[in-house]
């Protein structure tokens, strides 16, 4: 008899606090054992010392696209996924992380030498600029309940289909 499948799921960071992850995981403390059959979290840089981003059928994304190399990375996820959520203010629209593009021209002026020299863009971006994004939970950190609803939601289908 063939194993239950399980949504492959993965938990990506780019640049922000990783505050939505922390709010992931205090999700998990009380939703793992009714979901442990259900997802399996293939890749999460917090949990996981080996990962597999591939062949995702959940891939929640936070934090702002600061660099050349997440917004790469961020193309590699959604060609690699099913559904991208993007999780959390920063993943939605940029902020708090992209401050810096409204900042006035004599402070973008100060902080341009840093900016050059961590090889980041001009202006940050939010994953909804990037790539097509399947569904969002908004807050900063994300609000726990729209997670729970976006899982659950996705797990429903699985089961049905």
């Amino acid at each position: 008899m063939a194993a239950p499948k399980k949504l492959r799921v993965g938990i990506f960071s780019f640049t922000g606090d990783e505050g939505c992850v922390i709010t992931l995981l205090e999700a998990l403390n009380y939703k793992f054992f009714e979901w442990k059959d259900k997802i399996d979290i293939v890749y999460a840089r917090t949990l996981r010392s080996k990962n597999d981003a591939s062949n995702l059928d959940l891939a929640f994304v936070e934090g702002a696209i600061s660099a050349p190399a997440e917004e790469a990375k961020l193309r590699e996820i959604r060609a690699n996924s099913k559904v991208v959520v993007a999780i959390g203010t920063c993943a939605i629209n940029g902020l708090p992380s992209a401050q810096r593009n409204n900042f006035p021209d004599g402070l973008k002026k100060e902080i341009q030498p840093l900016v050059q020299k961590l090889g980041q863009f001009e202006r940050m971006k939010a994953p909804t600029e990037v790539v097509k994004v399947d569904e969002q939970v908004p807050g900063c950190p994300m609000l726990e309940t729209g997670f729970v609803q976006v899982v659950e939601k996705y797990i429903a289908q699985m089961e049905v289909g």
